[in-house]
């Protein structure tokens, strides 16, 4: 996608550095980082320089080879893995990644490893880049359907960023949308700002504005009354993990969403890659929900009127706060999951016939 003109990836390996788009930088600087080690790696998860399932699992599988050019020793490249896999648990894509990329490695010989690990790594990301163009087109039909039968903008709600900066290329719920705004269908996206990091403001309506789409930035609660008054046409979000199920993990507010949209009749899809699918965990009460720093609450980052970027409190000083960062939304109050080989329903089933499993 583009930044100022220029067509970009989030992750790309250059010169035995892997460069990445330091997302904690944006909107307000535009900032190319470089990843020399896989302690840089470890650090840009962790702290969320890259963000977003497939992006944190092609940054994982990038991991591995920054391990490997510090030392090709085994036990070393185990002892990475499991650091990489430990930087943010919820999200299954920095699993699925890390374990396809040892597979991949297991009986390579150690002269061999960097060059197979390159070019695996790199294969994650290229997949990634067409399973989420596939995802537009499969959502495209959604958008297409509706606004053939209102002949009007559609107003589409999302959460979060779904966006191209959450993948390596198109994204999963923005992937629709650029799809329709290419087409020349009238688009207007209803922005939740995301707090607390806020990403919907900060990254999914910086991407837009790039792209020429209208959207609009809203408060996480605006949603309802907006869904009540009819200017909802359907909701797109994304995830970080998606159960065989059909329940829904994703950025904390999700689930009350699906709640206002169901009892507004507003269609609510969830478009993902299927290498953010678990297909082991059976109950949503054991994924492990990531709680962050209270400081995420508390302080919030700005550009002042001289453009300097200041973190300042916004709470009382002695209060005490909590930062869960995901919740679940079961499958029930999601109308379909988008994937790469269609849209189907979020259910057992659903994901079973889509998948061939």
């Amino acid at each position: 996608m583009r930044i100022k003109g220029k067509r970009y990836r989030t992750i790309w390996y250059e010169n035995n550095v892997v460069k990445i788009i330091d997302q904690t930088k944006l909107p307000h600087k535009f900032v190319i980082k470089d990843l020399k080690t896989i302690k840089d790696a470890v650090k840009a998860i962790k702290t969320m320089q890259v963000r977003g399932a497939p992006l944190i699992g092609g940054t994982a599988a990038y991991g591995i080879v920054l391990a490997i050019q510090e030392n090709n020793n085994l036990d070393f490249i185990k002892k990475s893995s499991e650091e990489l896999v430990n930087s943010r648990p919820t999200a299954i894509n920095l699993q699925w990644a890390i374990h396809r990329m040892n597979n991949k490695l297991s009986f390579v010989e150690s002269d061999e490893l960097l060059d197979v690990a390159l070019k695996e790594a790199k294969l994650i990301c290229d997949e990634d880049i067409k399973f989420c163009e596939n995802i537009g087109v499969n959502g495209l039909k959604i958008i297409e359907e509706i606004f053939n039968k209102n002949k009007k903008t559609v107003n589409i709600l999302t959460h979060c960023n779904a966006g191209w900066l959450a993948t390596i290329d198109w994204g999963t719920a923005t992937s629709p949308i650029y799809q329709a705004h290419r087409k020349g269908i009238p688009i207007h996206v209803w922005v939740d700002e995301t707090r607390p990091r806020n990403q919907g403001a900060n990254l999914t309506s910086f991407e837009l504005n790039e792209e020429g789409i209208l959207n609009t930035i809203i408060t996480d609660n605006t949603g309802g009354i907006l869904m009540q008054r009819g200017e909802v046409d359907m909701c797109i979000v994304g995830t970080d993990r998606t159960l065989s199920t059909g329940d829904v993990c994703n950025k904390i507010g999700t689930y009350l969403k699906a709640l206002a949209a169901y009892d507004n009749n507003v269609p609510f899809y969830v478009a993902l890659p299927s290498s953010t699918i678990d297909w082991e965990t059976k109950d949503y009460n054991k994924i492990p929900i990531e709680e962050r720093s209270s400081e995420e609450l508390s302080h919030i980052e700005g550009k002042d009127d001289k453009n300097n970027i200041k973190k300042v409190l916004i709470y009382p000083e002695n209060s005490k706060s909590m930062n869960l960062a995901f919740d679940i939304t079961p499958a029930k109050y999601v109308t379909g999951l988008i994937t790469e080989k269609g849209i189907c329903q979020a259910s057992t089933v659903g994901l079973k016939q889509m998948f061939n499993r």
